[in-house]
């Protein structure tokens, strides 16, 4: 059976153009930095992101725990939300693997955190309390619903950092989801952080492989940083490749996933039984609340809709995720909605 494949836009198979790109692929050594591919599509996408250079990484999760090591040494403490990928979701690896402290913090409904919550979590010059180094936003934020922050929200913690002489990363997994929801160059969201991983791998569509971008001399340590991880790759270019091609041909269409998540989402919000989120600012995923009137749990009802050929994950106990990317059409949409009524129904 063929799936309509909605846990998330991880599941994403490379284009065409991906497979024709990275057959062709110029190679080299790019421990020595020697892959041409490699060096090309880092370049591009500290451009895009308005940083002076990138970093290849295998995932977003590599990439946010380097850039928390180069920021922050052992004991330091980093502000992040409680709701945050950096924290929910890379096992532990701040703390296990760097000695980092997380301070997390409450997310508000849209995915930000309060300013004054990060004003109040900034440590005093005290010899109990471990040093603030780091703050740490995601965006678009997937546990809120998917939800873009703005430019001027970015800038206001932004601002707040640099007067309290601390370090701002941001874990943009899906930032070009972010910049085409905004309808905005990515580096207005991204320019003014210290640090930004994004990931190839997701609404991009390449097979393998986030960036970490930032100053010159941030990836010089962050490289060394990566070689410590067991990170170095070689002849990477094959999968850089696809990285370009994502980077080219596969931002701007990230609005048809947009426009069919919002069509999924009015579909779904029409049936018995289903409370679906919908908030401003959403971008490529839904979430669905089951109310007292699905007896089902929700394993029972992911069997249900697997059996209708419809693939969704669970994001909380009663709350499902759903996820729209390059290979979900609208004709995909429609199926999914009526496998919802049938399996409800």
């Amino acid at each position: 059976m063929a799936f309509i494949d909605l846990r998330s836009d991880t599941v994403t198979k490379p284009t065409p153009a991906m497979w024709e790109a990275m057959a062709k692929a110029e190679v080299g050594d790019d421990v020595y930095g020697e892959d041409p591919t490699v060096n090309r599509m880092q370049e591009m996408a500290a451009e895009r992101l308005g940083q002076e250079a990138g970093l290849f990484v295998a995932s977003g999760t590599m990439g946010n725990l380097i850039a928390v090591l180069a920021h922050c040494g052992r004991g330091d403490e980093v502000i992040m939300g409680y709701e945050g990928h950096t924290f929910v979701h890379e096992a532990g690896g701040v703390a296990a693997l760097g000695g980092v402290h997380p301070h997390t913090l409450l997310n508000q409904a849209d995915g930000t955190l309060k300013l004054e919550d990060i004003r109040r979590a900034i440590r005093t010059d005290d010899q109990h309390h471990p040093i603030t180094r780091l703050v740490v936003l995601e965006n678009t934020q997937n546990h809120c619903g998917g939800v873009a922050l703005s430019a001027a929200y970015c800038q206001q913690v932004a601002d707040l950092a640099r007067d309290n002489d601390l370090a701002l990363h941001l874990d943009g997994a899906r930032v070009f989801n972010a910049a085409v929801y905004w309808g905005v160059p990515a580096k207005e969201l991204a320019g003014m952080f210290d640090s930004v991983t994004f990931c190839l791998s997701k609404g991009l569509c390449a097979p393998v492989g986030s960036v970490l971008c930032g100053s010159k001399d941030f990836i010089a340590r962050a490289h060394r940083l990566r070689k410590q991880l067991g990170g170095g790759m070689r002849q990477a270019g094959v999968l850089a490749a696809a990285g370009i091609v994502a980077l080219e041909e596969m931002v701007d269409r990230l609005a048809e996933d947009h426009r069919r998540a919002k069509m999924l989402s009015e579909g779904l919000a029409k049936l018995p039984g289903l409370d679906v989120r919908q908030k401003e600012h959403e971008t490529n995923m839904v979430f669905i609340r089951l109310t007292d009137e699905v007896k089902m749990s929700d394993a029972e009802l992911l069997e249900a809709l697997k059996a209708e050929g419809v693939l969704a994950s669970d994001a909380d106990p009663r709350v499902l995720r759903l996820v729209t990317h390059y290979w979900i059409d609208d004709a995909a949409v429609k199926t999914t909605i009526a496998a919802f009524e049938k399996v409800l129904g």
